[in-house]
């Protein structure tokens, strides 16, 4: 909960939950964060994450969420652009757009909304190949 901000090289990891949103919490207002979050509470907000966001079977989020990957067990409203994949676990409500690499939705879920499929983003070996082929 309290690290040091001059550990190694000063960059966080975003494959480790940084944020917990308790059950029983209500929480309001944005959040940003370079690591992971978890939701077992209630959020009203927009998230921003660099790493993923799980929202637990007791957590409800009237958010925006923008994140790596998104694990849906609770309940979402609002827009979702996951930069990897959705999943809608079979618990997980889901009331608004998204935009994803990959969706998941097992049986029982609900998605209430339109979907996006992004692209995967062009490596930077692919770019350089494109570019000396149309020179």
């Amino acid at each position: 909960m309290f690290k040091s901000s001059k550990s190694g090289s000063g960059k966080i990891n975003p494959d480790t939950t940084d944020t917990l949103i308790g059950e029983g919490t209500i929480f309001e207002g944005k959040i940003k964060s370079e690591a992971s979050i978890r939701i077992e509470g209630s959020i009203i907000g927009d998230i921003m994450s660099s790493g993923d966001v799980i929202v637990g079977e007791n957590g409800v989020a009237n958010s925006n969420i923008t994140a790596r990957d998104l694990v849906l067990a609770g309940q979402l409203n609002g827009d979702v652009e996951a930069r990897g994949k959705l999943t809608i676990c079979a618990t997980g409500v889901l009331n608004g757009n998204i935009t994803a690499q990959s969706l998941i939705i097992e049986s029982g879920g609900v998605f209430n909304g339109s979907s996006k499929m992004a692209t995967a983003p062009a490596t930077a070996a692919q770019s350089q190949k494109e570019l000396k082929a149309t020179s």
